[in-house]
């Protein structure tokens, strides 16, 4: 009775070790590229040198932003959207993710948020830099950075209204966000 008892107990951990082998599960094709992050956003000239007196340019401190895959989950394309946080913009972006750079290639309207489907978001000179940023509790982080203009942000003469304040773009800079409140 005890080798029948041993068997089947044997038998039922067998199965049970078996059953529990896990599937490998992938990342995404923008996984290099792809992250929440807490960004900042300063006015800054031609070069792309943030104009001191355009810092934290609308009072907004730092502010979380995504990069995510497409539908099409391809390696040369994700989204770039600010969740409402800046100026309510998601734009797909062409991305290269061995050089971990990306940016707009249209001219047409780009923007995907519904109501400012007619505004066309820029977005040029994104790169994500691995480790080159630092987060509150000293650890290193994969930093962000991309300069963007919009069709709409415009004087009532119809001037660019960068360009009407002193500075010429948009600088959006900061660090992935790492999941740790003492980070937030």
């Amino acid at each position: 009775m005890k080798k029948i008892a041993y068997f089947i107990c044997s038998l039922l951990v067998g199965v049970a070790l078996t059953s529990c082998e896990k599937d490998e599960i992938g990342g995404t094709e923008t996984e290099a590229t792809a992250g929440q992050w807490y960004v900042t956003v300063d006015g800054a000239d031609e070069n792309g040198n943030v104009v001191e007196k355009f810092k934290d340019l609308y009072g907004l401190g730092r502010v979380l932003m995504l990069t995510t895959n497409t539908a099409a989950n391809t390696p040369n394309e994700m989204i770039v959207t600010d969740l409402g946080n800046f100026w309510d913009f998601k734009v797909k972006v062409s991305c290269d993710q061995q050089a971990k750079t990306f940016k707009t290639n249209t001219t047409e309207n780009n923007n995907l948020v519904e109501d400012y489907e007619d505004i066309n978001v820029s977005i040029s000179g994104g790169k994500i830099l691995p480790k080159a940023g630092h987060q509150n509790n000293g650890t290193l982080a994969d930093s962000i950075v991309f300069y963007v203009t919009f069709s709409d942000d415009l004087t009532d003469e119809g001037v660019p209204t960068p360009q009407a304040n002193g500075f010429a773009t948009y600088k959006v800079s900061g660090i992935r966000y790492s999941g740790l409140v003492e980070n937030d």
